[in-house]
């Protein structure tokens, strides 16, 4: 991948004895794996896109197969000056300026989707927040309303028993208010249970929310119970659902997009087919006036450099060194190390150390400079490439990039993960072919074919135009298994009381 590496990855299985990239394997190489194509001290490092992935725990010969047993990880000192105005200018936009069928908003913000959602403020209204979706759609009302994309019920595990002045609270309270307005939503309705530590009237307070035809709430103990609450809420539904219904999609410029950038079940080719293809349509989005927002803070870590150089000001790269350092004591509290990353699955297909893993991760990213850091679920105010902090666990990542305002989101995935969101539709992208046809059903792009010559950049383009098409209300295969009901996973943080 870069003159400098002092290895070569495997397209397919490379048998013992057979030659390749100028040497002749002394192990049998699996696909998607390393193999070292000259001679590695012990102590030296392991060099792959012209980065250091990690040193050699041992004397290691040309042909010899490189993974865990014989690389492992060490502190080293990494190049993270900020570079400032250094980083350049954006890419050249495409002429004439591009664009997709959305759904216009009172505020001025575009949605791709038209959803009406049921928010709980905690775990006890869960189930009544499911009960009324499950009435809506059984009543087959929705057959009234085509521009209505469905009615999602969108419940999570926590609300209560925490510290309603802590950092917990307020990541739920952003999270919650993030979907409330998320331009994918037509209308809301909000239900509690009323005793929860996450009062929906305080919430309401603090976003100066009103009731209106476009948000309801109510609580169960103040209505009467169960029955009484999800009928009160099936009638407000049906209230809401008319003035839902009477927007329609219109031509607006691709400014307008907010592209979350995912990956999970990554494997030894998500850096160097899907994820950099995904970069390039980035960057194809930034160039437009769009926004591309990158997160996972645990897999950008020993790559973090690459992005601090790429900041446009000191204080951005700054701000991006701080969440890392947060992340480094959160893991030691919990005695927990930053490379328990790559998973299992990730070691399989070929991932060894979480710098690896974290190098292939940045390229969704471009080379757009990166214009701004953001907190879990803040709503996302610039244009450009920006950085969110994040859980690397993708439900809980995603969640808090469309609650920042995502109305797009593009899943890179090697093994294999099954997901999709509401209400943000999710373009699942595949990093080798005999996944993507084993998951046809699953996968939208097959992003293997890099392997047998299709360009990087023309990828990238081809990405490009499935998001505008996917904007403009083209269903994707996450969202014709009907996936996004149960993928809303707000970040728990701190003491459950």
């Amino acid at each position: 991948m870069d003159p400098g590496d002092n290895l070569i990855v495997a397209v397919d299985a490379i048998e013992r004895g057979v030659a390749a990239g100028g040497v002749v394997a002394a192990d049998r190489i699996p696909r998607g794996h390393k193999m070292a194509v000259a001679p590695i001290e012990t102590g030296a490092p392991i060099i792959k896109f012209g980065q250091i992935i990690g040193f050699a725990t041992a004397a290691i010969a040309p042909g010899t197969w490189l993974h865990e047993h014989n690389v492992g990880l060490r502190d080293f000192e990494r190049n993270s000056r900020p570079a400032g105005d250094a980083a350049g200018p954006p890419p050249a936009a495409i002429e004439p300026p591009v664009t997709f069928e959305g759904f216009r908003r009172p505020d001025g913000r575009v949605g791709t989707r038209n959803y009406v959602g049921i928010l709980s403020s905690v775990n006890c209204s869960a189930t009544a927040a499911r009960f009324m979706a499950e009435e809506i759609v059984r009543s087959g009302v929705l057959a009234d309303f085509p521009n209505i994309d469905g009615v999602v019920p969108l419940v999570h595990g926590t609300g209560c028993a925490m510290d309603t002045e802590g950092e917990g609270f307020e990541v739920l309270k952003r999270t919650q208010w993030g979907y409330a307005a998320n331009p994918n939503m037509a209308a809301v309705i909000m239900v509690g249970l009323g005793c929860e530590a996450f009062q929906i009237d305080r919430w309401k307070q603090a976003y100066g929310i009103v009731e209106s035809e476009r948000f309801r709430s109510l609580t169960i103990q103040q209505t009467g119970g169960t029955r009484k609450t999800v009928e009160a809420g099936v009638a407000a539904i049906r209230d809401m659902l008319p003035l839902a219904n009477r927007v329609q999609r219109e031509r607006v410029p691709a400014s307008h997009l907010m592209l979350a950038l995912q990956c999970g079940g990554s494997d030894g080719y998500s850096g160097i087919t899907a994820n950099p293809a995904l970069g390039i349509a980035a960057d194809l989005l930034v160039a437009q006036g769009g926004t591309a927002i990158l997160s996972e803070t645990p897999e950008i870590y020993g790559a973090e450099h690459l992005l601090v150089q790429r900041a446009a000001s000191a204080e951005i790269g700054e701000r991006l060194i701080g969440l890392i350092r947060w992340w480094e004591d959160y893991a030691a509290r919990h005695r927990g190390v930053m490379n328990n990353n790559p998973s299992p699955g990730n070691k399989a297909g070929g991932l060894t150390t979480i710098l690896e893993k974290s190098l292939g991760a940045i390229a969704k990213g471009g080379s757009s400079p990166l214009a701004g850091v953001y907190r879990y679920a803040e709503p996302i105010t610039q244009k450009g490439l920006v950085f969110m902090d994040t859980p690397g666990f993708d439900p809980v990542a995603a969640t808090g990039q469309i609650a920042g305002g995502a109305n797009v989101l593009a899943f890179t995935t090697g093994r294999g993960s099954a997901f999709g969101s509401k209400p943000t539709p999710s373009i699942k992208l595949a990093t080798n072919t005999p996944m993507y046809t084993r998951m046809i059903e699953d996968m939208d792009v097959n992003c293997g074919d890099i392997l047998d010559g299709v360009s990087i950049q023309q990828k990238g383009r081809d990405i490009f135009e499935q998001i505008l098409e996917v904007a403009s209300g083209r269903r994707t295969k996450s969202e014709m298994l009907g996936y996004g009901d149960h993928e809303f996973v707000p970040w728990q943080i701190g003491a459950t009381m």
